[in-house]
């Protein structure tokens, strides 16, 4: 290990990303994987969850002004912008003084004021993008990327085909960075921690219901007026987010507001999983190798990524999508509690077919993208450390 005078580490990486759980825990996952001692600092939003989630993760926080970008206008857009730019001096006061080997971006609309001051300052600044698609976050700080050297990381090969020409090169094919207690050597025993931990025995089959770190007020609604059928073939564990209602608990369904430390062994336990189709829910579960049911979030208050990546979940073969049966495929929005309950209903009667959408969800998950990240950041600081190129 390299240390200062101080017998401190002479190394300093930095991560940046948040807004959601989605945008932090893959960012702790390549932290966790990283194979030198080097300092590790984080840059987040000063407001929401970021700081809660990092500081308890062990690792140094640094706030600063978030403001969400837009691709249109509305009476938010010009405070927002304030916002953004205080962000990019806050960032470029922070970056200034740790001068890290390089910044790693896990999206996000905080993460573009950092990766924007990282490459003022000419320090290398490399991205993770989770979805199919990238976002616009994504698309902006690959700007960065390029003038700074840096690299991209994408969760699915097809990604590079929606960036332009000239930054093709610039891309890793990684899969999604999932936290390492997900990738447990001993399946059985993580899944008998989590069936000890919701109270419950072997003979129980669990449908875990994840709407996000935030909830989902439409599962929370489906999942309450299907219950009386979903309970008929499974004990209903629900993750309904901070503050948000589920029924009442009772011997068949077992409502929690957030997992956090147990969600590995809770996610092993689970017979089936009922979810939204975001990037770091959909690889934990298929790392897992759990059979999936995917509502992903739609509609305008989206640009469509959760509906992309259950569309490819689905195409392989590992998740079916819940959609209503009573309309076209063309219209996802009218899903109902009988739907839910028919699908459900179906899986469990089928558990062939329960099998083998595990079987396709673990082979999606082989590559470990947090080792594979952590493993190029240690090589890109090697060589910047030694005068070569990254």
């Amino acid at each position: 290990m390299l240390v200062d005078g101080r017998g401190q580490p002479a190394l300093t990486i930095a991560f940046t990303g948040g807004g959601t759980g989605g945008h932090i825990y893959p960012g702790l996952a390549v932290i966790a994987r990283l194979r030198r001692d080097y300092r590790v600092v984080w840059i987040g939003s000063a407001a929401g969850m970021d700081r809660a989630v990092v500081e308890a993760a062990g690792i140094e926080f640094y706030g600063i002004p978030a403001g969400r970008l837009r691709r249109y206008f509305s009476f938010k857009t010009v405070p927002d912008l304030f916002r953004v730019l205080g962000g990019f001096f806050t960032a470029r006061s922070v970056l200034k003084r740790l001068r890290p080997a390089l910044l790693f971006s896990k999206g996000g609309f905080v993460s573009v004021p950092p990766c924007a001051a990282a490459a003022w300052l000419k320090i290398p600044v490399y991205t993770h993008e989770s979805d199919l698609s990238p976002g616009l976050a994504t698309r902006i700080n690959l700007r960065f990327v390029r003038r700074t050297g840096g690299r991209m990381f994408t969760a699915y090969a097809v990604t590079a085909a929606f960036l332009p020409p000239a930054c093709r090169s610039l891309v890793t094919v990684s899969g999604n960075p999932v936290r390492p207690g997900f990738r447990s050597a001993n399946p059985v025993a993580e899944a008998a921690a989590g069936r000890a931990f919701l109270g419950l025995g072997e003979g129980e089959r669990i449908l875990l219901v994840l709407g996000a770190s935030q909830g989902s007020v439409e599962l929370n609604t489906l999942v309450r007026e299907a219950l009386p059928e979903l309970t008929k073939y499974y004990v209903v564990v629900h993750q309904t987010g901070p503050g948000n209602e589920g029924a009442e608990p009772s011997g068949r369904y077992r409502p929690y507001a957030y997992f956090r430390e147990e969600m590995p062994q809770v996610l092993a336990a689970a017979d089936l999983v009922l979810s939204r189709a975001g990037a770091g829910t959909v690889w934990e579960n298929a790392t897992c190798g759990k059979p999936m049911i995917l509502l992903p979030l739609r509609g305008s208050g989206t640009r469509g990524d959760q509906v992309e990546n259950a569309e490819f979940f689905e195409r392989t073969g590992a998740a079916l999508v819940l959609r209503s049966r009573s309309v076209s495929m063309g219209n996802p929005g009218s899903v109902t509690a009988d739907d839910l309950a028919a699908l459900v209903r179906d899986l469990a009667e089928n558990p062939e077919q329960a099998a083998a959408l595990a079987a396709a969800a673990a082979r999606v998950a082989l590559i470990d993208g947090a080792a594979l990240i952590a493993h190029a950041l240690d090589e890109a600081v090697l060589a910047l450390a030694g005068g070569g190129a990254p």
